[in-house]
């Protein structure tokens, strides 16, 4: 009994590895590969649409087609999973808008400085309000939990449910009628139709895998996974995709800003972690005295 149960574990932080390692690398790929396809094309919600719609129409054909066993579409569900999509959406658009103005390494640091702004939040409003990266991630990890849906499942609510926000957003911006029109103009160019396929189909990719390390971990390991990806993102976008002047004042500012994102990760980390220790104790306790 006791191999098969150590065996279960070993198997279980195996896939929680995986799961973090690849969420990290398709992460970081995306960057770059968005960047690239918002260097040609410039209409990020449009951009984002596009992705959503890919991987909700694959997910459903697969169901269809009996390639996955995901559940099909219940409007309960979907009403729990509406923040979800709200949150998750909200922050990638206002991510791929401030990508789509400035060089990586800057978008990177940007980035970080999500955790000041909550701070400063809470000090006006007398408790800490959650980024809505930690909104979507929690609730993630708790829909995964509470609900059982797989990751599979929580991209295609995911993606069903973010389709009114986003022409929302594509009207409200003013990128309706001319993104669609350059963007059948630009079908014409091998490089952009492959840049593109390429785009949607890692969107697909980094959605499973950060669905899933969610899940299979938790809501905080994602999120320090995001800032070790950066770290890497940070270093290669010095030379990639048109790049950064190196100067000394740019590089010491995104190595405090690095330095920084890793050591609140570190912080969250042990603080969740004392967390854990003191509740064990309790629990004990509760049992000692029944």
């Amino acid at each position: 009994m006791e191999s098969g149960s150590g065996f279960i574990a070993e198997t279980s932080s195996f896939k929680s590895l995986i799961a973090a390692f690849s969420y990290g690398i398709s992460s970081m790929a995306m960057v770059f590969i968005n960047k690239a396809i918002l260097m040609q094309y410039g209409y990020s919600m449009t951009l984002l649409t596009l992705q959503q719609l890919a991987t909700t129409l694959l997910i459903h054909f697969g169901r269809v087609l009996g390639h996955t066993k995901a559940r099909g579409f219940d409007i309960v569900t979907a009403k729990k999973l509406f923040p979800v999509s709200f949150f998750y959406n909200a922050n990638v658009a206002f991510a791929l808008a401030s990508l789509k103005g400035v060089n990586i390494p800057m978008y990177i640091a940007l980035k970080r400085l999500t955790p000041l702004a909550v701070l400063v939040a809470g000090i006006f409003s007398g408790k800490g309000k959650p980024s809505t990266q930690t909104m979507y991630l929690v609730l993630v990890e708790k829909s995964g939990a509470e609900d059982g849906l797989s990751s599979v499942e929580l991209m295609f609510y995911n993606g069903f449910l973010s389709f009114p926000f986003l022409f929302f957003l594509i009207i409200a911006t003013g990128e309706f009628p001319n993104s669609l029109s350059l963007l059948f103009a630009k079908a014409n160019s091998f490089s952009f139709l492959a840049m593109l396929i390429l785009s949607l189909v890692m969107g697909i990719v980094l959605n499973f895998t950060m669905f899933l390390c969610t899940i299979v971990n938790s809501a905080l390991t994602t999120t320090i996974v995001g800032v070790l990806k950066g770290v890497g993102s940070t270093t290669l976008g010095f030379v990639l995709l048109g790049g950064v002047q190196v100067h000394a004042l740019n590089v010491t500012g995104l190595v405090i800003n690095t330095a920084g994102g890793v050591w609140y990760s570190y912080a969250k980390y042990q603080q969740k972690k004392n967390k854990t220790r003191k509740v064990e104790p309790d629990i004990e306790a509760h049992h000692n005295h029944k």
